[in-house]
């Protein structure tokens, strides 16, 4: 559970004595501002996401006090080829621990070696944690851990630790949650001065290498830290403690026994209404800017429509997120050459992003897009989602048959220099649109270049069409971030010729420009593969897949399926594996030991094997999924409280025991839990997993209740639970044609409280054996037959394709007693 500072509701007293704390252990000249230590201070940013990146730090030398915060773009580490110094994160795979395996700062992992050290020695730890694809973790670097003065004062009286966040979520979460605490903002790269107990006393995040104005630097910083541990340690350990104890009970979420989950309808329409407050109606997206796509939003959007079809909100509901989709789509968020989306959008037009790629945001808006196709047969969507899909395939997929973490913003320009630029791979200059299509085009006024009308169409322009304010170091100069400006039909009627020839043009501009783009310096590509994300993208495939119908798609899908059960699966431990890597020779590689799986490598992963049995009706999927949500309740199912805990609670290591309760860049893993539960429950005929299910909603009833904006997916979960699942049998041979026919049906529709499942008349199946009410579901007349049931209540038999997508959208039919 992260709690922001706009969004937290951690007892009062909790937020202040951290603030006197810090203040106290850098000393009574630091500079603060209303108890808090302004160089910790950061921009508040949208829940459990990454904090706004566009509003750039500027040099240590200028910088202003309101713009530290975490930037999220990359780097590949050391320029020198020629390394001075190798610590012992050279023996890691983490690409981001690699990064700094050359840094003359005696770095350990997280890990028992760094823990006895610092007991042994009696030393504080300083903790310093980012990610691979994150530019202010490289600035820092950069400006402080490669330097030698810095690199022996943090050597010589620290034990340094260095965590890749997207590898350790769980060290992570326990100290993002102090930091935000004590300062008011959160961000990466992270800094934290902890105890050889592993308490932490002091937080921050990115912090320059000297003084600035106000603002210490790390040098200062260091040498206050070093100062008080000497002198003043007993208040330093003793303020650990107290803040320890204050995020405990500020953090817990946790169900009195016998309590129910809140009522459904009043929670979604109040998760609705809250949405509205924050929808900006020209461009879509919430709140004006900094743009992030939150899936997350949108689902549920497209839930709250799906069972308030007839009322005016619902409608509303449906166009937020239709009207969302459309303008991303459209937008510079959308990579139109390259396909994908990039991580969020600096202004309110969604145009010019921050163009980092995430795995997560891919997988996620796969699945949005073709759910906005589904209730709107709107073919931009399903387009959008393949697009996506193709981007994955081609740049974020590893030959083993895994998904890679993510693709850097910055990159070398082709015009060469040792300087990385946000943006290089991705953008254009007007000469080189021209130079590249120059060709006139037949028939059109004013004898017009393909050039022409790709610059109309895209907006692209001499000077450049990206606005001083959106590029504050100048690295967009001249530079055009393509955004679809005019419909095809208004560029049609601009320059006199045909739509479909305008469309072959343009598609033709592209091809030519992705071409262009593989010859440029390519961005870093953390080559990471995370259980997580890869269950994510697994339900991306099979979702898009099913309802595409393409058998492309969902053949990718089973193979990210073996990929998570041979590399990402320790069968005889019985354990998710929390990440695997690329080897040098393309090989999957693991370390020693492997760190094991948390709470949301385990739930993306079974909603991910669900949705890939609904996508292919092979068992296997079902029966894994089964067996991972049992090996789930053992390690992290809390029997006093109800709910999950992120990591496994016996790791003495983690000293806050969490249940995240914000549904951000990537839904909450309870969340996703509450939902797999309940469709489980269908599954295999468990009523302790329906009883689960809601005792896990029941312990987040009071931030469902009070802030449901913050639980957008859980509220879907609260939905179905509420509104019931419709089991939908097909009766038939998998690989039949009639079966594929009734199959095409149900997947042409949203239907987000439903699970679907085959019978293919064999009793001893993992399916009827669980649930012996399918013997009495059979074909009639020899041809494949769908029964609907809900509340034990089920329909006749159906073999008509339309009259079966009739009663799922209206449910008229005649019924039978089940």
């Amino acid at each position: 559970m992260i709690r922001l500072a706009w969004h937290r509701s951690v007892s009062g007293n909790s937020r202040g004595e951290p603030a006197r704390v810090l203040a106290a252990a850098l000393g009574a000249d630091s500079q603060t501002s209303g108890g808090n230590i302004r160089c910790f201070r950061l921009i508040p940013h949208p829940p459990n996401d990454r904090p706004p990146l566009h509003q750039r730090p500027q040099p240590a030398y200028h910088l202003s006090p309101s713009v530290f915060m975490s930037m999220a773009s990359g780097g590949d580490g050391p320029a020198s080829s020629a390394q001075k110094h190798t610590n012992r994160l050279a023996m890691e795979r983490s690409p981001y621990l690699l990064q700094h395996a050359h840094n003359p700062v005696d770095w350990y992992p997280w890990g028992q070696d760094a823990f006895d050290k610092a007991k042994k020695e009696d030393k504080p730890i300083f903790l310093s944690v980012g990610y691979s694809t994150c530019h202010w973790c490289h600035v820092m670097e950069r400006e402080s851990f490669e330097d030698e003065e810095i690199g022996k004062l943090l050597s010589d009286n620290f034990v340094c630790i260095k965590v890749d966040r997207e590898e350790r979520p769980d060290v992570d979460k326990v100290y993002m949650t102090f930091v935000q605490a004590t300062s008011g903002g959160g961000g990466w790269p992270m800094s934290v001065w902890l105890t050889p107990e592993l308490k932490p006393f002091i937080g921050g995040t990115y912090f320059p290498p000297t003084d600035h104005a106000r603002r210490p630097g790390i040098k200062t910083v260091l040498s206050r830290i070093m100062e008080q541990w000497q002198n003043n340690r007993p208040a330093l350990e003793s303020s650990g403690d107290r803040i320890l104890e204050a995020l405990k009970k500020g953090t817990a979420v946790s169900a009195n026994p016998g309590e129910s989950p809140p009522l459904a309808p009043g929670v979604a329409n109040r998760c609705f209404q809250q949405l509205a407050h924050s929808y900006e109606e020209e461009y879509g997206g919430f709140k004006d800017h900094p743009k992030f796509p939150t899936p997350v939003n949108l689902m549920f959007l497209m839930s709250y429509w799906s069972v308030n079809r007839s009322t005016s909100e619902g409608v509303e509901a449906l166009q937020m997120a239709l009207h969302t989709l459309r303008m991303m789509a459209l937008g510079g968020i959308h990579d139109h050459v390259a396909q994908g989306f990039h991580r969020y959008s600096t202004d309110s037009s969604w145009h010019v992003p921050h163009f980092e790629k995430m795995l997560y945001d891919q997988a996620q808006l796969a699945v949005a897009y073709i759910t906005a196709f589904q209730v709107s047969d709107e073919q931009l969507f399903a387009d959008v989602a393949q697009d996506i899909l193709l981007y994955v395939s081609r740049d974020l997929s590893d030959k083993s048959g895994g998904f890679y973490s993510a693709e850097d913003a910055d990159s070398v320009p082709a015009s060469g220099g040792p300087e990385k630029r946000e943006g290089a791979f991705c953008v254009w200059t007007a000469t080189e649109v021209r130079e590249l299509l120059p060709d006139v085009v037949e028939g059109a006024t004013g004898a017009a270049t393909h050039a022409d009308v790709f610059m109309h169409h895209y907006g692209v322009k001499d000077p450049g069409n990206v606005a001083p304010e959106q590029d504050p170091h100048g690295e967009l100069q001249g530079q055009n971030v393509l955004i679809v400006r005019y419909s095809v039909e208004l560029t049609a009627a601009r320059f006199g010729i045909g739509v479909e020839k305008v469309n072959e043009l343009l598609a033709s501009a592209r091809t030519k420009m992705a071409e262009v783009r593989k010859s440029r310096p390519r961005p870093h590509l953390d080559t990471k593969m995370l259980a997580s994300w890869n269950g994510l993208m697994l339900s991306a495939y099979a979702g898009v897949g099913a309802v595409l119908g393409d058998k492309a798609l969902l053949e990718r899908a089973v193979q990210a399926g073996n990929f998570l059960k041979k590399h990402l699966w320790d069968a005889e431990q019985q354990t998710i594996l929390r990440s695997c890597y690329r080897g040098e020779d393309m090989e999957v590689q693991q370390i020693s030991p492997p760190i094991s799986g948390f709470l949301d490598d385990y739930a993306f992963i079974i909603c991910g094997l669900l949705d890939l049995y609904e996508a292919t009706l092979q068992t296997e999927w079902l029966q894994w999924a089964e067996e991972l949500q049992l090996r789930q309740d053992v390690l992290f199912w809390d029997d006093q409280g109800g709910g999950y805990f992120c990591s496994d609670p016996s790791d003495t290591t983690v000293l806050l025991q969490l249940k995240e309760d914000q549904d951000g860049a990537e839904p909450s893993a309870n969340s996703v839990s509450a939902s797999s539960l309940l469709r489980l429950s269908h599954y295999t005929g468990r009523q302790e997993w329906l009883q689960r299910s809601q005792r896990l909603l029941a312990a987040f009833s009071d931030r469902l209740t009070r802030v449901p904006i913050a639980l957008p997916e859980m509220v879907r979960s609260l939905m179905a639970q509420h509104y019931t699942l419709k089991q939908i049998v097909i009766c038939g041979q998998r690989d039949a044609p009639d079966t594929a026919s009734l199959l095409a049906a149900v997947n042409s529709l949203f239907l987000p409280h439903k699970v679907l499942m085959l019978n293919d008349g064999d009793s001893d199946s993992f399916l009827c054996q669980r649930l012996p009410v399918l013997s009495s579901m059979s074909q009639q007349g020899g041809v494949a037959t769908a029964y609907v049931c809900q509340d034990f209540t089920c329909s006749l038999p159906v073999t008509d394709p339309q009259d079966l997508r009739k009663l799922l959208l209206d449910g008229t039919t005649e019924t039978l007693a089940d």
